[in-house]
């Protein structure tokens, strides 16, 4: 990569970018060290609505581990020799001999943010930072096939709105927590949580260690079950009750030939699916990602409901319980400023009716996953050039109709392509071969002759 920037503002008049990363989560990180590893020659800037590099900091739990191996990292899956390995993390740290006597695949969950937070700072001259991308649009006095693109950004402290100019985009902005939207706004943030901002916003709305707060996890995954753990941690005269939809907690399928769902090369076999095929696929391997919580998780919160059931059979009186079969179906607001739930029966049937909780919740969280469609708002004015819904290719790349984009000009998505890639597209499992794929796709020739310069190099040493 050329062309470090540590300027600010518009640079719509200067030469335009090779590529633009909107994002600079894993997502685009391993964009960042692809380019690094390859050599490639080209001008790139990424924009990032953060302050600073963080990676789901809000669920950055005390003693919480990766649920992947450490080896799926940036880079070791593309490049076992590249210098932005795990283990080269480990090594630059003089960790790699203790880390290795842990005998574990699985590092906390604080150590592989810090990696990812050590990858990120070998590329601060190419990110700005506190940059809000507003829209990716073509330039209006465009004639022909397009170009380039205008991607516009505003700044999270002063509100400025700066304009580049970029040949190709990518979208890589991460998912949105879900939250019903017929619940208040005014709640949010206040009342009411979600999972990806659990960690910031708690200890501002519940300041009181011992104090005997009342609170309510929604959701049946392994971020809600994680919360609802710690919450009886942080707070050891609290009440906590969990909602779910299912008949149960159940735990995650992570044995080794389920687990080949997530590899690399499983992509090419999925995309060349019918796509009522790839539907009934991924509903069927749903089991390994969603609502399920790892066994070793559920075995503990199991002993604790064991405990509180030794010491008091009347599950009325715990101070930690499990609701299961349970749906919310909105917030009640309380004078008091407390807010209870409205539930129904997610089993269905005739007697299935709306039931009310009465404990004045100080506090929901919902860890109720995710929307992946932020990408649509930022390419609205887009739209009249798109070949039918906006849908990829093989390589990420936004479809257009025949001859309205330039060959060598280009958008392309990342995280929100589960329908079409699969499964893994949204997690960190092939981030380092699928940016390496993308880089090939953006720069092509001039990648694949850099690193066969750099391979004849070493093979004359």
């Amino acid at each position: 990569m050329v062309h470090p920037t540590n300027s600010k503002g518009s640079a719509i008049d200067s030469p335009p970018y090779d590529l633009i990363c909107v994002g600079f989560g894993p997502a685009s990180l391993s964009i960042a060290v692809a380019l690094r590893d390859q050599r490639v020659n080209a001008r790139v800037l990424f924009l990032e609505r953060q302050t600073e590099f963080a990676w789901h900091c809000g669920m950055l739990l005390p003693d919480t581990r990766m649920q992947i191996s450490f080896m799926k990292d940036m880079a070791t899956f593309r490049n076992p020799r590249s210098q932005f390995t795990f283990l080269s993390y480990l090594h630059a740290n003089n960790r790699l001999v203790p880390f290795t006597n842990l005998g574990t695949f699985y590092p906390l969950r604080e150590e592989f943010n810090d990696y990812l937070k050590w990858c990120a700072s070998h590329f601060d001259d190419f990110v700005q930072y506190g940059e809000e991308v507003v829209s990716v649009s073509p330039p209006e006095t465009a004639s022909g096939a397009i170009k380039t693109w205008n991607v516009s950004s505003r700044s999270v402290l002063t509100g400025e709105v700066s304009t580049f100019a970029a040949k190709n985009v990518i979208i890589a902005i991460g998912g949105v927590g879900k939250i019903p939207a017929q619940f208040p706004q005014r709640l949010y943030n206040n009342r009411v949580l979600h999972s990806s901002s659990y960690a910031i916003h708690t200890p501002r709305l519940l300041p009181g260690r011992d104090a005997p707060y009342k609170i309510a996890v929604v959701g049946a995954g392994q971020s809600a079950v994680e919360i609802y753990t710690d919450l009886q941690g942080r707070y050891p005269n609290c009440k906590t009750t969990l909602f779910v939809r299912q008949s149960a907690l159940r735990p995650s399928d992570d044995s080794p030939f389920v687990n080949e769902i997530f590899d690399p090369d499983r992509v090419d076999p999925f995309y060349a699916l019918p796509a009522d095929v790839r539907k009934t696929q991924i509903r069927e391997d749903k089991a390994t990602n969603y609502s399920v919580v790892r066994l070793e998780l559920i075995e503990h919160v199991y002993n604790v409901m064991y405990r509180q059931r030794l010491r008091n059979p009347d599950q009325r009186t715990w101070a930690h319980r499990i609701m299961t079969n349970q749906e919310v179906q909105s917030v009640v607001e309380r004078p008091s400023g407390k807010v209870d739930l409205k539930l129904k029966d997610s089993r269905g049937g005739s007697g299935a009716n709306e039931v009310e909780t009465t404990d004045g919740f100080d506090l929901v969280i919902f860890g109720t996953g995710y929307m992946r469609n932020a990408h649509r708002k930022l390419l609205k004015d887009a739209e009249p050039l798109f070949e039918g819904d906006c849908v990829v290719d093989r390589k990420y790349r936004v479809q257009f109709k025949e001859g309205a984009v330039a060959r060598d000009t280009g958008i392309w998505l990342q995280g929100c392509c589960e329908a079409t890639h699969g499964l893994s597209d949204s997690l960190l499992s092939i981030l380092a071969v699928r940016g390496g794929q993308m880089v090939d796709a953006i720069f092509g020739e001039q990648a694949d002759l850099q690193s066969a310069t750099k391979l004849q190099a070493r093979a004359q040493l």
